[in-house]
């Protein structure tokens, strides 16, 4: 039987995968998706160690913007616009983590 890895380390390759092949609009997070699905193991820790890393890298945006700007309104608007922009790509990911699960 394989050994499965947590959700955090089944969302860490994801999230490594999917930045190092962001020339790859669609393909990337796909193949990053596949590859944490099957360390996750089953399909529903597949989908939690999908969703979480655009929950936290949007959630960083949306800090990072508007604490580094001098108008925080301005920046939280810049970081929503940053969080939408990395939500686009959980589609594939989420795709590629069900089809990763059930290999």
């Amino acid at each position: 039987m394989e050994e499965r890895s947590s959700i955090i380390g089944a969302s860490l390759w994801m999230l490594v995968i999917t930045a190092l092949l962001f020339w790859l609009p669609a393909i990337g997070p796909l193949l990053g998706g596949i590859v944490g699905g099957k360390k996750a193991g089953d399909t529903g820790r597949a989908i939690m160690a999908a969703i979480l890393p655009a929950v936290v890298v949007g959630g960083a945006l949306f800090i990072a913007g508007g604490a580094l700007t001098g108008v925080p309104l301005l920046g939280a608007v810049a970081g929503i616009g940053a969080g939408v922009a990395v939500l686009t790509q959980i589609g594939p990911l989420l795709l590629g983590a069900i089809i990763g699960s059930i290999l």
